[in-house]
């Protein structure tokens, strides 16, 4: 088996620890050996699932193959983590939970570094990009294109023929109807549904959501 280590040692990083062992009771794929983490109150710590490792220069010191997942809910930091990272041994595996449900899994393609948690359910005619996170309970319609640094936080629902630029982030129990284009850096609040095309770089609250200004 392969080592995989996680770059996050916080909340998702334990939920990502929890489902390399999912995935590994169906079937045995990955040998976890522990997390990367730049943030200095973590380094050297211990929790159920594995220790810190080192951080970022550990990461590109490895000097054998290795597997890294990205556990990291902010879509612009996991770009900035990946950017750092320069090592040729590193591979970033997609991530899928034993139980997520698929209409149909041959039409839908996946990037590098994406991670599936439990209980979502993908429709058919799905393309995904790099470096996605669709956490719990997910559910994405038939014909959706999701480009890459996406966060989905746990049951965001999104309907048929919607387009997803980069670096978005739906909050818990968000929504977003059919057909919609989304472009890059939008942020959907907890329960919010969108009904329109946004604009880029904006925060939207409500429904149907709106521009929140501070």
């Amino acid at each position: 088996m392969k080592d995989l280590a996680i770059y996050g040692a916080g909340g998702l990083g334990r939920e990502v620890a929890c489902l390399i062992r999912r995935i590994n009771e169906e079937h045995p794929t990955w040998n976890f050996i522990g997390y990367f983490d730049d943030n200095p109150a973590v380094s050297d710590s211990v929790n159920e699932y594995g220790r810190v490792l080192g951080n970022i220069g550990t990461i590109n010191n490895w000097p054998s193959e290795i597997d890294v997942a990205i556990a990291i809910g902010s879509p612009l930091s996991v770009k900035e983590i990946v950017d750092k990272i320069v090592n040729p041994h590193v591979s970033f595996p997609n991530l899928i939970s034993p139980d997520v449900s698929f209409a149909d899994r041959q039409s839908v393609i996946m990037g590098k570094g994406n991670i599936v948690q439990r209980q979502c359910t993908l429709s058919c005619n799905i393309i995904f990009g790099d470096f996605n996170i669709l956490n719990t309970g997910v559910g994405v319609g038939h014909d959706v294109r999701i480009n890459s640094y996406n966060s989905f936080m746990p049951a965001v629902k999104i309907s048929g023929g919607v387009e997803i630029g980069c670096y978005n982030f739906f909050g818990v129990l968000s929504s977003v109807i059919q057909q919609i284009k989304i472009g890059d850096n939008i942020k959907l609040a907890a329960g919010s549904s969108l009904i329109r095309k946004p604009k880029d770089n904006e925060l939207y609250i409500g429904v149907p959501a709106k521009i929140f200004k501070y």
